[in-house]
């Protein structure tokens, strides 16, 4: 549900960087960064977390996320 629109803004922002992680691949990944639930969308800034949301989320609230 959330994918289209993660892949939409990756087409409509060249200047990010997007990514997808599949949890049942890369469980140690999912362990790492404390995913419970999916979907569970992360923003990084210089390496670090800046914002985090879990569940389906529009648009609008992500392109927030981005901004900061």
């Amino acid at each position: 549900m959330v994918s289209p629109i993660v892949e939409e803004i990756a087409a409509e922002n060249s200047d990010i960087k997007v990514a997808k992680i599949n949890i049942d691949e890369q469980p140690q990944l999912a362990s790492q960064y404390g995913v419970m639930s999916i979907p569970t969308l992360m923003v990084f800034e210089n390496g670090d977390i800046a914002d985090k949301a879990v569940g389906a989320r529009n648009k609008a609230f992500i392109l927030q996320m981005l901004e900061g």
